[in-house]
């Protein structure tokens, strides 16, 4: 993806997301494409963007979180306030998901034992 400018069209092939995604983003300014008319062309920033709230969105956050971490990067320009937070977001975020697979892990162990009780109460029903 060396070239300057891409089509909707291209960055849909490229990222495997949908016009209606690309527009959506861009009504939510996460996104600015240059207009010609009616056509759209991403620049390597758009492209950066993406991949940031892509990443964003598959690990949980809101659109919103997502674009405070993306707008930090117009802050300092050089993008390492922008990491930083980035990094103790992902942290927290990780922190979160790690609640979330604990007490999944809990009800899972608990869904067992239950299946295990009735398959016991079922087997001594046929005796």
């Amino acid at each position: 993806m060396t070239k300057e400018v891409m089509t909707i069209r291209e960055m849909c092939d490229a990222f495997d997301v949908t016009p209606r995604t690309l527009r959506f983003y861009e009504a939510k300014e996460l996104l600015f494409p240059i207009r010609e008319g009616q056509k759209r062309l991403f620049t390597r920033r758009d492209r950066a963007r993406l991949v940031l709230i892509l990443k964003g969105k598959k690990f949980g956050f809101a659109l919103e979180e997502i674009r405070q971490l993306l707008d930090l990067y117009a802050e300092d320009g050089t993008g390492v306030k922008q990491m930083s937070e980035t990094l103790k977001a992902y942290r927290r975020r990780l922190a979160e998901m790690q609640v979330q697979k604990d007490e999944l892990v809990r009800v899972m162990d608990e869904l067992e034992a239950e299946i295990a009780w009735t398959e016991e109460q079922l087997g001594s029903q046929g005796s």
